[in-house]
């Protein structure tokens, strides 16, 4: 079974159904103690960062997520669920995240997004379909194909401390980290769910990972 965390900042339904369509046995859970008996975890999201992190305190689901990647147990994080898991963030802040990832939350800025000789400048934020590249192959990445597209929702975008933390990435007038793993943990920044056949290839490689970690 795999949990889907509710803390009220997700498109859950959407996950879900995703999920479901590759095979998964998912329940959406509001409480830690739901979890239990779960084999993955999917943390989604879209929103205030700072925000994000409160309901996940108030709901004691920051801890639950602190130990479950701490045991190496398969994690997965979507959008604002990957930029939970860094030490902070300068949406508003800066304000403090979960430090699972050791880095920052950055807004896209610079000459890029402004006009010039008549251009309008990149849009911010970040919408639509954006080709990913592979950097540092991990099971959930198997299989994509070259020239991968995935769809992105964001004006913010994570930097690792470590670029040995980056599996994917994707350009926006920077090159930017569009995911990290690490073991049995990856997080997109794009929404998999939104993403067509490449993103129901990565749910299922997860759905695979966690099916091979649990011995089914």
């Amino acid at each position: 079974m795999i949990a889907i965390i509710d803390y009220g900042m997700g498109n859950l339904r959407s996950v879900e159904k995703a999920l479901q369509r590759v095979g998964a046995e998912v329940h959406i859970i509001t409480r830690p103690e739901e979890a239990a008996g779960a084999e993955a975890l999917v943390l989604p999201g879209v929103g205030a960062f700072g925000q994000a992190m409160d309901r996940l305190r108030e709901a004691g689901m920051d801890a639950l997520v602190k130990s479950w990647v701490a045991d190496d147990r398969p994690f997965l994080g979507i959008c604002l669920g990957l930029q939970l898991l860094f030490s902070e963030s300068e949406e508003f802040g800066p304000v403090q995240g979960l430090g699972i990832v050791p880095g920052r939350v950055v807004r896209f800025a610079g000459p890029a997004y402004e006009p010039h000789d008549g251009e309008p400048g990149l849009k911010v934020p970040h919408i639509g379909w954006n080709q990913i590249e592979v950097v540092r192959p991990h099971p959930v990445t198997a299989d994509l194909p070259k020239g991968a597209m995935t769809y992105f929702v964001h004006s913010f975008y994570v930097v690792p401390d470590d670029s040995e933390w980056t599996a994917l990435t994707s350009d926006h007038g920077v090159e930017f980290t569009a995911a990290v793993a690490r073991g049995n943990l990856f997080a997109s920044q794009f929404h998999p769910e939104k993403s067509g056949q490449v993103g129901l290839l990565m749910l299922t490689n997860f759905v695979r990972l966690v099916r091979e970690r649990s011995g089914r």
